[in-house]
């Protein structure tokens, strides 16, 4: 919202300096992001007025023009094509600076010149100008343009937040400044106009949700060719508008000083009346900006009983605009519900002054205010007659809510208590019905405030009026009480996989359907109905469909060591169940064992490497990883994950063909875990250690190659006694005085006591008895 600070000050002039006025404002959530000039620097710029012109004698572009400015007439050279006899221009005068341009007597082909006639772009009032610029016929001779047009002034550039659609405008903006700085507000005095004709028009509200409520009133007779006062302009333009017609200026005048954006019709080019309609299938409408636009279904639009006139609350169309040749008007004021304009203009790549008010919210209770606001305009500018002002009111228009404001809730947020005098002052200069009670008050939010619903809205109000630096500062106190958990958390499991160099991801649960038909082909993925882009138009099956896009993104721009995991939901369609949403932990990793360093060859990263990586997230004891194949996994390097009979994930090294396809750097390995079932492990205990050494036998196994290791481990397992502490398998071989039928497996074997030192005998009956189950149930041999 732009504006200036003179034109602000002519509704609420606190006794307070600019730089405090800026602060108060950026404080209260009202972030005044630049403080600009309106003009460029200059002085000795005085009003002229052109009373002779004659023709240069040696240029047939330049006149020689007898200037008035209060005192003897100066002789100006001039090459304005508009310059002419009784015109009212910016003259400077010798001694006058411009900018860096300092005016001086000058010869111009001959002719001396004692000054200079101005253009607006001279002056720094407008981007490019065509000749002088005019004033009105009755400026003061000779009076200092600054002082004449109040050019000591500056804009104001506040960025508002989405929620504040009402301060968008000047009056808004005055209400914030007088509840801040306790300052009467002169909000703009608004008459209503009686009607000078009995012209009416037929207004039918056919989407009567979008459109609440609608204002209309036909002005005949005008001049659509008169001159918008140059006040007017000045406001304009320091709002960042250009001037344009009078009309149009005067609704664009009313938007920027109430709010309300409005909307002038050629009266007649209308046919039959006003419908305010949804767009019709295959309708089409080319707008004020020239482009043609095709309509759909969900757009609201103003039309009369032939076509579409305007895209409601975002841009009028050419075939009804208000023309030079224009003698009547129909004009339009009206309430767009803001769930309906939200995307409207977006959808068609605009963004109007208009679209950006509804689109927040605009005061419902302003309609017929702003209408009369602007015919009054209208007939002191273009003149003409006023016929009565239509209005349509339907029952969908919205009805502010009484809210509980607790004085213990205040304190609770706030840290500070408040009179009841002062909550009660505050919420009524922003213009809120206030009802107070022995410890609350009954508030209810006026109509142009559409961000005030809850008791919350309200304390932020108080915090925001009274001020964020004024608060008291407290350090927050919390009980901590120590408890034990009986299952893991999703952090715990997170930080074990960042202990071990992992990072992770997040990542959209939306993918490119191709990857993931190659990666579950037998899961039918869930479609979108409106993708936002074509890589991301189903549902995910599986993580992988998000990490893997990762990878390739990286090892394509150089970084080859690439450890990620992602938490989060696949949506799988069941036939039986319907949509499943199960929580998984997903994750992938490629390129070498360790970061680049100097102590360690440089390995490339196994599958054993990422199997650890899943030890540490499950108790080793209770898993089983068994062969498997899967669509996405290389056939023999990948297993699935098992507790017991429950298959909770799988593990693997990427299919070459998935390789091929996104062009990766070997080796990646992938790993996809159900959260349920990890969440159930109970966490570390503490144990105290013993004070005793450990003993450690190694014992080497002949076995069938059929026996697996975790076999082996399970019956010990099984058998061992409290001794026992731990067992770990340290190597397997094949080959050279080993039956090609068999296989060894060696195994270390660590014993401790806790209550005393271990002697030989009671480590070796243990071992003899480890022996003997593993002959009897796995045909293990010791080997020699």
């Amino acid at each position: 919202m732009k504006f200036s600070e003179n034109w602000l000050r002519e509704l609420v002039n606190p006794s307070i300096s600019r730089e405090e006025l800026v602060a108060q404002l950026t404080m209260a959530g009202l972030e005044v992001d630049a403080v600009e000039p309106v003009a460029a620097v200059f002085n000795k710029v005085v009003i002229g007025e052109v009373i002779s012109i004659a023709a240069h004698p040696d240029a047939k572009k330049l006149q020689v023009c007898q200037v008035n400015t209060g005192a003897e007439p100066l002789t100006i050279v001039c090459g304005a094509a508009n310059v002419h006899v009784g015109m009212r221009a910016p003259t400077a005068v010798i001694g006058a600076r411009i900018g860096k341009i300092k005016i001086k007597k000058s010869k111009l082909r001959g002719v001396l010149s004692y000054g200079m006639l101005c253009s607006a772009e001279e002056l720094g009032l407008a981007d490019s100008s065509e000749g002088l610029m005019p004033l009105a016929n009755d400026a003061p001779l000779g009076e200092d343009l600054r002082e004449y047009l109040k050019l000591d002034d500056v804009s104001f550039d506040v960025d508002l937040t989405p929620n504040r659609g009402d301060c968008l405008s000047v009056a808004g903006i005055a209400r914030e400044v007088g509840v801040l700085t306790r300052t009467a507000v002169n909000y703009p005095k608004i008459s209503n106009i009686s009607a000078s004709i009995t012209d009416s028009f037929s207004v039918d509200i056919q989407a009567d949700k979008a459109c609440p409520r609608y204002v209309g009133r036909i002005i005949k007779n005008i001049d659509a060719k008169a001159t918008t006062p140059l006040w007017m302009q000045e406001r304009l333009r320091r709002s960042g508008l250009r001037s344009i017609s009078a009309v149009v200026d005067v609704t664009n005048y009313v938007l920027l000083e109430l709010g309300q954006p409005m909307h002038a019709f050629d009266f007649n080019n209308l046919s039959g009346g006003i419908e305010v309609r949804m767009a019709r299938a295959g309708e089409s409408l080319t707008l004020l900006d020239e482009q043609t636009v095709k309509l759909d279904e969900q757009t609201l639009v103003i039309a009369d009983e032939k076509q579409a006139l305007a895209i409601a609350g975002v841009m009028g169309g050419q075939a009804s605009a208000v023309t030079d040749s224009t003698t009547d008007i129909f004009l339009e004021s009206a309430f767009f519900a803001p769930e309906y304009a939200a995307g409207c203009a977006r959808r068609y790549g605009l963004h109007t002054d208009s679209s950006h008010r509804f689109e927040r919210g605009v005061d419902s209770d302003l309609q017929v205010n702003a209408i009369e606001r602007a015919t009054e305009l209208l007939l002191e500018i273009v003149g003409g007659e006023a016929g009565v002002v239509i209005e349509k009111v339907a029952d969908s228009l919205p009805v502010a809510s009484n809210i509980e404001l607790r004085a213990h809730n205040i304190k609770r947020i706030l840290g500070k208590s408040f009179k009841a005098n002062d909550i009660t002052d505050i919420f009524t200069r922003l213009g809120m019905k206030v009802e107070s009670g022995d410890s609350s008050w009954q508030i209810q939010a006026p109509s142009f405030r559409f961000d005030v619903s809850i008791e919350a809205d309200l304390i932020e109000e108080l915090a925001r009026l009274y001020g964020y630096n004024n608060l008291p500062s407290q350090a927050p106190k919390s009980r901590l009480i120590m408890h034990s958990s009986k299952t893991i958390t999703v952090n715990q499991l997170k930080e074990i996989l960042v202990q071990r160099d992992y990072q992770e991801a997040i990542t959209y649960s939306f993918v490119d359907s191709k990857l993931q038909a190659q990666l579950n082909p037998e899961l039918k993925a869930i479609t979108l109905a409106n993708p936002i882009a074509s890589d991301m138009a189903a549902m995910r099956t599986s993580l992988w469909s998000s990490l893997l896009p990762a990878v390739q993104y990286n090892q394509k721009r150089q970084q080859s060591r690439v450890r990620l995991f992602e938490t989060g939901r696949r949506f799988i369609q069941s036939q039986t169940e319907g949509l499943l949403q199960e929580l998984m932990i997903a994750g992938v990793v490629t390129g070498t064992r360790f970061a680049e360093q100097w102590a360690a060859v440089s390995q490339p990263v196994d599958f054993y490497d990422v199997k650890s990586d899943i030890e540490a997230l499950l108790n080793v004891n209770d898993i089983d990883f068994r062969a498997d194949t899967h669509p996405a996994l290389h056939p023999g390097k990948t297993a699935a994950i098992y507790r017991g009979d429950e298959y909770i994930g799988i593990l693997g090294a990427a299919h070459p063909s998935l390789i091929k396809q996104l062009d990766l750097i070997t080796p990646v390995f992938l790993f996809e875990l159900k959260l349920a079932p990890l969440l159930e492990n109970k966490p570390h205990k503490f144990q105290e250690l013993s004070k005793y050494p450990n003993v450690r036998r190694d014992i080497a196994l002949i076995l069938p190659q059929d026996v697996t290791a975790i076999q082996v481990m399970d019956c010990i397992k099984e058998t061992a006694p409290e001794i026992l502490i731990e067992w770990q398998l340290f190597d397997v071989y094949q080959g050279e005085k080993i039956d090609s039928n068999k296989k060894s497996l060696a195994i270390g074997l660590i014993f401790q006591a806790f209550s005393r030192n271990l002697i030989d005998q009671d480590v070796e009956t243990v071992v003899e008895q480890l022996l003997n189950t593993l002959e009897t149930k796995l045909g293990a041999k010791l080997r020699n």
